[in-house]
């Protein structure tokens, strides 16, 4: 097993991994997207596992089999990607647990929640999530939940600060890289504004006349200025 220095990952997007050679390892992003943007879709090319590295989608709206799907789709290895699957055990009590597909009652079981993704974590660490070294450690990991939007229908704002709180810590620990959605045409400026600090850096994207335009705010070096983008096969384009 290789011993790293501080892992980077790369997101894909031009401005940023030129600028910074990909993001510090205890990163947590948080992308804040109206409804009908590509926020979600750029939130799971942002946590597509590169070669070496693993994936943990907390999935609150999609079904695990249609989670692995998305990925599948963007062109990931399905070994290295786990799903905690927050809806599926509601219609289908009887589901269980596998290595790799995890399921809690409903998104409000944030304990549930907070166990599945230890558990995952572990089997990652010690070799038998994918039965797949990848010679790194510790391995590189990229969490997501989609969406913290979903879980703020359930938990309040305080309660669900607290869960965030505490997995943006374990990120931190493990050197991972957090990814997290919220909807920006949802919450008051005051739950968007907690969510932001317990974040690192913020993707904000905004849709005018049905195109998407991104800025980043969080990271020397680069400006908050708005740039156009599409996304094609897993990829982000940018627009000229």
């Amino acid at each position: 097993m290789i011993q790293k220095e501080m892992y980077s990952y790369k997101t894909g997007i031009p401005q940023i991994d030129q600028a910074t050679g990909g993001f510090d390892a205890g990163t947590n992003l948080l992308i804040l997207a109206p409804s009908l943007s590509l926020g979600e879709e750029l939130a799971y090319i942002l946590t597509k596992p590169l070669p070496g590295e693993y994936s943990v989608m907390l999935s609150t709206n999609e079904r695990a089999s249609e989670v692995i799907n998305q990925f599948k789709a963007i062109g990931a290895d399905k070994s290295f990607v786990g799903v905690i699957d927050a809806i599926t055990k509601s219609s289908t009590p009887t589901i269980t647990d596998t290595g790799r597909f995890m399921f809690v009652t409903n998104p409000t079981d944030l304990t549930g929640i907070g166990i599945k993704f230890s558990q995952m974590v572990e089997a990652i660490f010690d070799g038998t999530f994918s039965g797949k070294e990848t010679g790194l450690f510790p391995p590189p990991i990229r969490f997501c939940v989609n969406s913290v939007s979903t879980l703020l229908m359930y938990r309040k704002l305080e309660v669900l600060y607290q869960f965030l709180h505490v997995m943006t810590a374990k990120l931190k620990k493990i050197e991972g890289f957090g990814i997290y959605t919220l909807n920006s045409e949802a919450f008051d400026e005051k739950t968007v504004s907690l969510i932001k600090q317990l974040m690192t850096i913020v993707i904000e994207i905004k849709v005018e006349r049905s195109d998407n335009y991104f800025r980043v705010m969080g990271i020397h070096g680069i400006n908050a200025d708005w740039h156009k983008f599409t996304l094609n096969r897993g990829e982000v384009v940018m627009a000229l």
